[in-house]
Formats: C-alpha cells, structure tokens, sequence
C-alpha cells in the first residue's frame, strides 16, 4: 500500500505541473482581432460519406470573404456528398483510388493541398462548424508560426454523451496540459487535425502528409513531425470560431473516439505506460475508494482538483450541462476505454482495414514502405463515423 501511495503521489504531482502550465496559456482566438487576410486562402475539406453533415461545414465557409476557395476532396464516397459539397458551390476533387501504404484521410488531404491555388491553406473536417472570422486569425498566426491548430467547442447531445466526452477530454488534459503552452518536447506536442492552417508552399516541400501516410492517429502524427523538422507549431483555443459536432451518442464517443484515445501509433511504450499510470492513480483511483468509502486525504485533493477542471472545461462545450457535472462518476469508464485502446487499438475505419503497420508501434515518418492498406469493398460502416482520423 506504501508503494501505491508514493506512485500516487508521484503522479499527482505530475498532473499538477501539467495543469499549472495552464497559467500560461495563449488568449483566445475571437474574431475580427486581425483583420482579413491579405492573401487567398484555400480551404481544404476531406470528405467521405459525409452527405447528412458536410453542408453545415460548407454553408459558412462559401459565405465567408476571407475565403478564396472551398475544396471538397470526395475520398470515395458511397453517398451523395461530392453532389451536395457541388449544389452548395465547393470545387469537388474526386479522390484517385487509395494507394497501397496510406490511410484513407491523409491521402485525401495530400490531394486537396495539391489542388489548393491560395497560398495559405486551412484544413476543416466535415463535422466542424465554423463561425465567420475563423481563416482570418487562422492565417494571422501565420506570421509567427509554421502550423496552427484550434481546439473547438464541442456539441454534445445528451447527458451521458456530453459526461463521457468530458471525462475522455478531461484525461487528454491530465496526459498532455491544456491547449496553448508549448511542451518541451515535440513528443508530448498535441495538435487538431480538426482545424489545422499552414503555408501551402511549405507544406508542399515538407511533403508532410506523405511522411505520415500510415497513421491512424494522423494529427498528432504531422504535428510532432514538423515540430522536429524545426516547425513552430501553434495550438490555440478557437472556441468562439469553431463548432464540432463529432458524435451521435455515448455510444458513439466510446466507439469512435475511444478507438484513437491512447495515440498508440504515436506513441512509445514507456511514455503509454507513464500515460496510463497517470490516469488510473489521480482520475480513477479516487473515485474507487471514494465509492468504497475508504478515500485517503490525497484521493480527496485529487478529487477537488477533478472538479476545478470540470469548470474549467465549461468553455470547451457549447451547451455545458449537467453531463459536464457528473463526468468524474466516469473517469474509471474512461481509464478503461484508454487501456484498451493502448492494448487492442482499431484498424478498421470507414470501412477501410489496415495491415499492422498502421498499428501500434509503427512511428516511422521517413516515407519507408512498409505494409500495404487492404480494402474491404463491401464493408459500409454502419452510420458515420465521428473522429478525426480516417
């Protein structure tokens, strides 16, 4: 038991450190702080079977001035996306068939930064809700750095929905801090594939979607990569600008969002260990025994500090509710659903099955060649899936 409480601990002292960098953090983004850009922007949208939701990602975009252009890269869609991205007045890229050694998404946005005529790019998944202004100060943050990514908030539609979802995002930011402050190593950087924006020009000579063309956990796949290659990366709050509508349901967030959770493509096996560790000794274990009715002095700080974050997070939801309130009454759920996608991560997406070398363990960013994407024609998934990564 003495072993346990200095683990315990050790790792809230960690979390604390991570959470204090909170001081630190950037203002938000809000819109007309920076003017129009003074160059087109291009903006880049990956869709696959995307008809039911891509309009709401379309609709604000063509009507915004800032924005020269809007590309859909229709990545083989079984449904009528290319033809509702087309009637609304997005330029529709149809995606050449998917080669042999890249995920779906990256080969899809490889294309749209090739098509993209603007100088700036800013890439937005068909699930976001942009708000007027977001390009504009996307861009502006150009001048200081390489890549910008935003954080959003979220649209929950239910209790259970929005108290998963917390207690998911709530572990993220005991792993890795909360958005903004810059890590000391590109190892722990985390990014938005969501919302990202960059020079086009540089991207093209990074050549960086090939570079992680195999990454199930793309995002963060390019932001550590460029963030060793010498890029300034940026991670700012967006909130204002930025709407995600990413799930249907509790069961959608423990399914699609849980299956990406750990990062296990990006991650090594000490630094997963430590991850998980963290996790079960200051979100679970508190709760355990609490609900055992034995909690230790240092499980009820744990528990205070769990609850201050729950306010904290109030401006990462567009309609804070009670679900918001109750999420720490899931945080050994959560724990769960992060140590099995660590040990058992997914390899099936958009009914796309990739070989072992899209798994776990696999963080090669060189353009070597190794394993091949093997495609199931038949296999539709059963409703849209909700997460960034394809």
């Amino acid at each position: 038991m003495r072993a346990l409480t200095l683990a315990q601990a050790a790792a809230a002292a960690v979390v604390a450190s991570r959470l204090a960098r909170g001081r630190h953090r950037p203002a938000p983004l809000v819109p007309g702080r920076s003017g129009p850009p003074a160059r087109p922007v291009s903006v880049v949208v990956p869709a696959r079977d995307e008809e039911a939701r891509i309009g709401g990602c379309l609709v604000p975009l063509l009507a915004d001035p800032a924005v020269h252009e809007v590309i859909v890269v229709d990545d083989e869609s079984r449904d009528g996306t290319a033809k509702v991205a087309a009637r609304l007045g997005a330029t529709v890229v149809q995606g050449a068939p998917l080669p042999a050694g890249w995920v779906g998404k990256q080969w899809a946005l490889h294309q749209g930064v090739q098509a993209a005529a603007g100088p700036f790019v800013v890439l937005l998944d068909a699930d976001t809700r942009p708000r007027p202004g977001l390009c504009g100060e996307l861009v502006a943050l150009l001048d200081e750095c390489d890549l910008v990514s935003a954080g959003p908030r979220f649209v929950c539609g239910g209790v259970a929905e929005q108290a998963l979802h917390a207690s998911l995002l709530a572990g993220l930011v005991y792993r890795f801090g909360p958005i903004g402050p810059v890590p000391a190593s590109p190892d722990r950087l985390l990014v938005n594939g969501q919302c990202l924006a960059f020079r086009k020009a540089r991207m093209v000579e990074a050549d960086g979607f090939a570079r992680v063309r195999r990454h199930l956990t793309d995002d963060v796949a390019l932001g550590r990569l460029l963030a060793r290659d010498g890029w300034r990366v940026a991670f700012r709050d967006a909130g204002a600008l930025l709407e995600v509508d990413m799930h249907a349901s509790a069961a959608d967030v423990w399914r699609e969002w849980g299956r990406s959770i750990a990062l296990r493509d990006v991650t090594g096996g000490a630094a997963l260990a430590g991850d998980l560790a963290v996790i079960w000794l200051t979100m679970a274990l508190p709760v355990l025994r609490t609900a055992a009715g034995r909690p230790a002095p240092l499980d009820l700080a744990l528990l205070a500090q769990r609850m201050l974050l729950v306010a904290a997070l109030r401006g990462s939801y567009a309609r804070p509710g009670p679900g918001l309130a109750v999420s720490p009454l899931l945080d050994v759920a959560s724990a769960a659903r992060l140590t099995w996608s660590a040990l058992r991560p997914a390899r099936t997406w958009r009914g796309r099955t990739y070989s072992r070398a899209h798994g776990p363990g696999y963080s090669r960013t060189d353009g070597g060649d190794h394993g091949r994407v093997a495609v199931r024609p038949g296999d539709r998934p059963a409703r849209p899936a909700r997460n960034a990564a394809r």
